[in-house]
């Protein structure tokens, strides 16, 4: 037990020096090639933080644990925006830019009701995989053409130094590996506490495993968020669901077709959908989520854990 305790604890200190190198990279290189900081956390930062969610779905999807592979995007998705952009908010108000609003947001609900429908016959096939690829390479076609930030009138700088550029790609680079490898010890640990105490595959999955792969989510939207970096605290947690979604249950649909616990479609598929729209909602009215709105958010991921656990 000492060795697990300790190994998670070494876990989670490279999930934070991790993610505060990441921020730092991807924001630096932001300013330096005049790209909207939002679109950075949109990809750059997602795909980073998304990988854990990658790497444990196809494991357990080829292992055959179906459960904790869907359980884990399902949960990872709700934890993103209810623990992760909560806490975000709880530590720092959260500015969420009018762009994000109209089209950002409103495509990660888009894609969360098309996974809900695909999802509709209980199983994820190659066509569905398909599916979800397209969607993906199409917001990421979107994200390379309004990455340009127009919102100063000004040029981007001609004079980029190549040290600055490699210590800021050195820098994220860094993090993602010591993400990935935080991710990876606090995650494994986590699964033998859970089996030893008896809960069940797919709801290790939605909680444990989840609330595991999104601890990089976590790590850099709340230092991200502490910077005044909201783009890329917001940013970061759109884009990582949309890379849940897309890219990681694509890849499991292309490669290794699985069946869905049925169950799911009564409380987390549509839990997940209306935390989007809660979002959606805050974002709209808001214009972004304030303290109040960061409280709310923790509740309504506790809220999920008890219903999730108990059902």
């Amino acid at each position: 037990m000492f060795t697990q305790l300790f190994m998670l604890l070494a876990g989670l200190a490279l999930l934070y020096f991790g993610s505060s190198i990441l921020v730092e990279g991807a924001a630096s290189t932001a300013v330096m090639f005049a790209v909207r900081p939002v679109i950075i956390g949109l990809t750059i930062v997602s795909l980073a933080t998304s990988a854990p969610e990658l790497l444990v779905s196809l494991v357990a999807a080829y292992k055959g644990s179906g459960g904790i592979s869907i359980g884990n995007i399902l949960g990872s998705n709700v934890i993103n925006i209810a623990l992760v952009l909560g806490v975000s908010a709880v530590i720092r108000p959260v500015s969420i830019s009018r762009q994000v609003v109209r089209i950002e947001i409103p495509y990660m609900i888009f894609i969360s009701v098309i996974f809900w429908v695909l999802c509709m016959d209980s199983r994820i096939n190659r066509i569905d995989g398909i599916v979800l690829m397209f969607f993906l390479s199409v917001f990421l076609i979107y994200g390379f053409l309004t990455a340009k930030d127009k919102s100063n009138g000004q040029a981007p700088p001609k004079d980029r130094p190549v040290k600055q550029l490699f210590k800021n790609i050195f820098f994220v680079i860094l993090g993602i590996v010591m993400l990935s490898l935080g991710a990876n010890f606090v995650v494994k640990e986590a699964i033998v506490i859970a089996s030893q105490m008896g809960l069940s595959q797919t709801f290790i999955g939605i909680s444990v495993v989840a609330l595991g792969t999104s601890l990089p989510e976590l790590a850099t939207s709340a230092v991200a968020a502490a910077r005044g970096e909201s783009d890329i605290s917001v940013g970061n947690v759109v884009g990582s669901n949309l890379f849940n979604i897309c890219l990681v249950m694509g890849v499991v649909g292309l490669f290794n077709p699985m069946s869905i616990d049925p169950s799911l479609h009564g409380f987390e598929f549509p839990f997940m959908i209306f935390i989007c729209f809660i979002l959606g909602v805050m974002a709209v009215v808001k214009k972004g989520v304030n303290k109040t709105g960061g409280i709310l958010f923790i509740l309504l991921f506790f809220i999920y854990i008890l219903v999730s656990y108990i059902k």
